[in-house]
């Protein structure tokens, strides 16, 4: 059997798989449904959709084929994004619960103003169509390269079809859907990564006992990097910047706050994330060792390495000396990132643009359902378009993509919360979203300049500075204001 007919018997089954989940939750739905789960949804469950939400088709494509250049320095991240979700479970989810939000951004509104509760809702928007498009594209690209390229269909015929089978099974069930499919791609990625290093292994001749002495001895597993603090690697770099990316990329996310935000109360929202913190670094872990045992496998069967880093699993997957089963593994572990990460990414996408943006939800029920259902089919327009345009422009691998773009856009969204809550001075709210605007530009400028002039290469703390500088025009808004009495 051809690959291009396995990829699409394999697709066909998980999309199936789907749509019964969705059609399973989605019954009786309302509006509450989709926005917030009816606030219901049992915390064991949340965790195991958590562990899957932070795992998408970029993750499975892009992580092992990081440890070419990288090793396993991506476990230094690793550690700091374990401190970063204690912040977000101990620090955010109690206000939010508090406050009772729909979208988190309505904290932004009642702390400084309608400006500043725009502006936040505006970053997210953009920070979550190009992340998300960014994920997609990954997994675009390797059925482009897998089913349609051979079929000579064109890629955006590709991404035209998978963008509306993920409309198709998302539209109706909302949170409460995306708890449920984000489960079971959590159950696929674990074990299609647990089965791949097991046959990768096997062809390679190696036991258990090998393949960890393999590994271990191989110049890719080196995971701490303490020598050069000049390099984007620096151990301190990539642990902070785990911290803070995590508190913007998930405490600060609409996307990934609206599953903990299903939870019926804080205190098991806050479990739901302790378990699934932990989890995360194991199955991150995995990921890696199969990128080592990648690179075995080209070394012993002296094959050359491909020209993107990202393209060296779905090239061993497919290697005509494995067996057919690694094939069926490798689509089916990356159609289920992606399939429920995008799904997810447009539910948080219609929530907020329908709440925040165009606030719908203070209008009549039915009036509501026919705008989400409108906002829905916008955004997955507007995802498909800019995936298809990332592949033509496209040159840095997948995984650094998603980090450098949360850099720039979640850094004025972490410095107005960070203020909001660390200072109790009110801000002139209209003048907001020109120092969410200059953050990101003064951040590119300093960049450039510390690379130019001191040969210094800025990481992802990249997005500390923009945050600071986020905090530090905020801080001049709020002269000639007096202080309020609470701060969050």
């Amino acid at each position: 059997m051809s690959t291009p007919v396995i990829v699409i018997i394999s697709i066909a089954a998980y999309f199936l798989l789907l749509m019964a989940v969705s059609w399973i939750a989605g019954r009786g739905s309302d509006n509450a449904t989709f926005f917030t789960g009816n606030r219901k949804a049992p915390w064991p469950l949340v965790a195991l959709a958590t562990v899957g939400a932070a795992i998408s088709g970029v993750t499975f494509i892009s992580v092992p084929g990081m440890v070419v250049g990288k090793g396993y320095s991506y476990m230094q991240m690793m550690l700091g994004f374990i401190v970063g979700y204690m912040v977000v479970a101990f620090v955010l989810v109690p206000m939010f619960y508090k406050r009772n939000l729909i979208s988190i951004y309505g904290y932004l509104e009642q702390r400084f103003g309608a400006s500043a509760y725009k502006s936040g809702a505006w970053i997210f928007f953009i920070s979550k169509m190009l992340g998300a498009a960014v994920r997609f594209f990954v997994v675009c690209a390797v059925l482009q390269l897998l089913v349609f390229g051979p079929l000579h269909i064109p890629f955006e015929f590709n991404v035209i079809v998978t963008i509306a089978l993920i409309w198709l099974y998302t539209m109706q069930g909302g949170v409460k859907t995306v708890l449920w499919t984000d489960s079971i791609k959590s159950f696929c990625l674990v074990s299609s990564v647990v089965l791949c290093i097991y046959f990768v292994a096997r062809n390679l001749g190696y036991s258990a006992a090998d393949t960890a002495q393999a590994v271990a001895a191989h110049h890719s597993s080196r995971m701490f990097y303490f020598d050069d603090p000049a390099s984007p690697l620096y151990f301190w770099k990539q642990f902070l910047a785990g911290i803070f990316m995590v508190v913007a990329m998930t405490g600060l996310d609409q996307d990934m706050m609206q599953r903990n935000l299903a939870c019926s109360d804080f205190r098991k929202s806050q479990k739901n994330m302790m378990v699934s913190s932990v989890a995360q670094f194991f199955v991150i872990a995995l990921f890696l060792i199969l990128g080592t045992l990648l690179m075995l496998y080209l070394d012993h069967y002296h094959i050359d390495m491909p020209d993107k880093t990202d393209d060296l699993f779905g090239m061993v997957a497919t290697h005509s000396e494995m067996p057919t089963v690694v094939t069926v593994l490798f689509i089916l572990g990356l159609v289920a990132a992606a399939y429920s990460a995008a799904g997810s990414a447009l539910t948080s996408l219609t929530t907020s643009f329908t709440v925040d943006i165009l606030g719908a939800h203070k209008g009549e029920d039915k009036k509501l359902t026919r705008t989400r259902k409108l906002v829905h089919l916008a955004m997955s327009i507007g995802m498909g378009l800019v995936i298809i345009a990332f592949y033509y422009i496209s040159e840095q691998d997948a995984i650094s993509a998603v980090y450098t773009l949360a850099s720039y856009t979640y850094g004025p969204i972490l410095g107005l919360f960070a203020y909001g809550m660390m200072c109790k001075r009110p801000v002139h709210d209209k003048l907001v979203p020109a120092v969410c605007v200059a953050a990101p530009a003064l951040s590119w400028v300093l960049q450039w300049a510390l690379k130019r002039w001191t040969g210094y290469e800025t990481g992802f703390e990249l997005l500390l500075i923009n945050a600071a500088i986020t905090m530090l025009g905020l801080a001049c808004l709020s002269i000639g204001k007096k202080t309020q009495k609470d701060g969050l």
